[in-house]
């Protein structure tokens, strides 16, 4: 993702998350922050999708709509901010593709764990990628703020441990850039 691709990842955003809008300046500062971890899945006619992730700590997820001025020093998990599909790249494997290549970057980090909020009917996708929910109390405050449904879930990944069968891309797989 680059700073032009902005207009895009904002259209995409209102179409596929219309009840969890936010600033384009959230999206504009993790990309400052980790570029490495803000990906275009670009499809024959464009932008089909995005995913904006950077490190963070664990079981704290930051609130929507909201700037994090910095990243942690120590951070414990790579937290995937969004993960957005247009419903056309769903049911192709391009969800599959962007979690295997997040876990590949968390895992160059040296970080542990992905981790994130489901919300909006995701949960049984991020269950299939092999992500399991963390009860904490402590969460339910920031749970809160996303919906009666959002779920804190983390996603172990063994140090030295293959990203999954997702990593390579078949030619008929949506581009991530």
């Amino acid at each position: 993702m680059t700073a032009t691709d902005l207009p895009a990842v904002m259209a995409v955003a209102a179409v596929v998350h219309p009840d969890y809008p936010e600033d384009e300046a959230v999206f504009a500062e993790r990309l400052r922050l980790c570029p490495q971890g803000c990906l275009v899945l670009e499809g024959a006619g464009g932008p089909i999708g995005y995913v904006v992730a950077h490190p963070w700590h664990c079981a704290a997820p930051p609130a929507l709509n909201s700037l994090l001025g910095a990243l942690p020093m120590q951070a414990g998990c790579f937290y995937i901010h969004d993960l957005a599909l247009l419903p056309a790249a769903r049911g192709s494997g391009a969800g599959g593709m962007v979690v295997a290549r997040l876990a590949e970057i968390a895992t160059d980090a040296g970080l542990s764990c992905l981790a994130l909020v489901a919300i909006d009917g995701s949960l049984g996708f991020w269950r299939r990628q092999g992500f399991h929910a963390v009860h904490d109390p402590a969460l339910a405050k920031k749970l809160a703020s996303y919906d009666d449904a959002a779920c804190y879930l983390e996603r172990a990944l063994p140090s030295g441990a293959p990203a999954g069968p997702a990593a390579n891309p078949t030619p008929s797989t949506p581009n991530l850039i």
